[in-house]
């Protein structure tokens, strides 16, 4: 168990850095030496547990996929309630959520999708949990009569499909009340699409 639990520390060590090392230098020029170089350890360890560099990108994106689904965690297990709706909400349209992956390493690694299948599935994986996690809490909002969504599968998909979209055009503003401003604006279409009040307005439904 103990030897264990080191390996796993370790690797997710690895991980972390070989994020860091390609944030700063590109993925492109990102190599398992220059990774060993700022751990100050042997290359070989770093092949002993991930073998290439594709294995650790392969293992870098379920790391990512983890850190996104933290935002489904509420306080009362399988119990969604409106202020857990309104908080994944709020979370979703932050800088926070934004600055959980890096925006030149998630789309460099989005182009590799359109080369490498693996990478694809693990991609659509990322999309595919992030949607289902909030159709599922719209759900049992809705079964507890805090939201009246018609189809939470497709409200869920509408408000993906604004946060996917606003994060590209918002990597290219420089302005920073433009982007508060846009960002502000395409969160209060998301609780407009759920017709609920904002997490500081929480005395009853808009609509």
């Amino acid at each position: 168990m103990g030897r264990k639990s080191l390996k796993e520390t370790r690797r997710l060590e690895i991980i972390k850095v070989f994020y860091q090392v390609a944030k700063k230098e590109g993925y492109e020029n990102t190599s398992i030496a220059k990774i060993a170089k700022v751990m100050d350890i042997n290359p070989s360890l770093i092949i002993h547990y991930f073998d290439t560099k594709e294995g650790l990108t392969y293992e870098l994106i379920d790391h990512i996929l983890d850190r996104y689904l933290l935002i489904y965690t509420i306080k009362h297990k399988g119990q969604a309630s409106l202020a857990d709706l309104q908080k994944t909400i709020e979370m979703l349209f932050s800088k926070k959520w934004n600055l959980l992956f890096d925006d030149g390493l998630f789309y460099t690694f989005y182009a590799l999708a359109f080369r490498e299948k693996k990478i694809k599935l693990k991609y659509k994986l990322i999309l595919d949990s992030l949607r289902n996690g909030l159709t599922k809490m719209i759900e049992q909002c809705n079964a507890q009569g805090l939201t009246n969504v018609d189809d939470p599968q497709v409200a869920a998909d509408f408000i993906f499909v604004m946060v996917d979209g606003v994060y590209f055009y918002l990597s290219m503003e420089s302005d920073k009340k433009a982007y508060s401003e846009r960002l502000a604006y395409y969160k209060q279409k998301a609780y407009a699409t759920l017709c609920i009040s904002p997490v500081k307005v929480v005395s009853a439904p808009v609509c």
